[in-house]
């Protein structure tokens, strides 16, 4: 049997964190693991909270980078929110290393273990407790090169485009498979996965989607065309977007991750080559997550 290696990573240590960060530790060592963590979340962490946690993390190995990630981890553990975890997808990448997040920040619908249970990452874990789910993830490819997208050109949630430097509106012209759909008058619009359809996406109007469905969502932000709605399509389609506007430049963001663009740029976005592996615990399925999270379908009548 492979020995258990845990890749530990978090963004703004809090003493719920800490705590968290602790009793994985405990028990990755009670399980005869190893451990290593992304440097610049132990030197927060110990800056933060100067215990005898900092004994328990001087000995392990550090990343700062997806190549100095071990070639044998068995699970990438995220603490914080799930703009932390979508963070942690610029240190997998295309390495298979499933995810895992623990809930440190608020609404963690894509970290779903909550601080009580952080133990059972682990325990579940070696156990076989859980199964893994394929998520769709979406590239960004352009003929021109984005130097913010130059190490990770894909994404998780979502990838955005939007105005910027103006309260005017931006036209987004649009294709899909080569065939021109329409001219979005909006803020910007939002190519969304599954995965994303539960976060910017829903807030502008967009369905909620299973993680398995192989479709992506076109979802416009505040459009000025009253017959503009979301449209779901093949995950399969490849779509093309040129911008233009008042301004010279507008915004594209990969989940957390933006840049500007001039208008005009031809962006192509189509389906990732791999996906990401995360872990679905047998107690915290999806449509648990909904009910809890989302409320969803809260009526006292249920």
């Amino acid at each position: 049997m492979t020995p258990l290696n845990v890749a530990l990573f978090g963004y703004l240590p809090s003493e719920i964190t800490v705590k968290a960060l602790a009793c994985i530790l405990e028990a990755i060592d009670a399980v005869g693991g190893k451990a290593s963590i992304e440097n610049s979340f132990k030197e927060s962490v110990v800056l933060f909270h100067e215990t005898s946690l900092n004994a328990l993390l001087a000995p392990l190995d550090t990343f700062s980078k997806q190549e100095e990630v071990h070639s044998e981890t068995s699970l990438f553990v995220s603490f914080g929110g799930d703009g932390t975890m979508l963070k942690a997808i610029t240190y997998i990448k295309d390495s298979g290393i499933p995810l895992v997040g623990v809930n440190t920040g608020r609404l963690g619908f894509l970290s779903t273990i909550d601080v009580a249970a952080v133990q059972k990452v682990i325990t579940d874990f070696v156990a076989g407790q859980y199964t893994i789910e394929e998520r769709t993830m979406v590239g960004l490819y352009s003929d021109t090169p984005i130097d913010a997208f130059k190490e990770v050109h894909v994404a998780l949630n979502e990838i955005t485009v939007s105005r910027k430097d103006t309260t005017a509106m931006i036209t987004v012209a649009t294709y899909l498979d080569g065939e021109y759909l329409t001219s979005y008058w909006a803020d910007g619009l939002i190519i969304a996965t599954p995965t994303g359809s539960t976060g910017y996406s829903l807030s502008c109007g967009g369905p909620v989607m299973a993680p398995g469905t192989n479709s992506l969502i076109l979802t416009p932000i505040a459009p000025h065309n009253l017959n503009a709605r979301p449209l779901i399509i093949a995950d399969h389609t490849e779509i093309r977007l040129v911008v233009s506007g008042r301004e010279p430049q507008h915004l594209v963001s990969l989940d957390s991750r933006i840049a500007s663009i001039d208008n005009g740029t031809e962006l192509l976005i189509k389906k990732a080559p791999y996906t990401l592996k995360m872990v679905a615990y047998t107690s915290e399925s999806f449509l648990k997550t909904l009910r809890k999270k989302l409320l969803w379908g809260e009526d006292k009548r249920n």
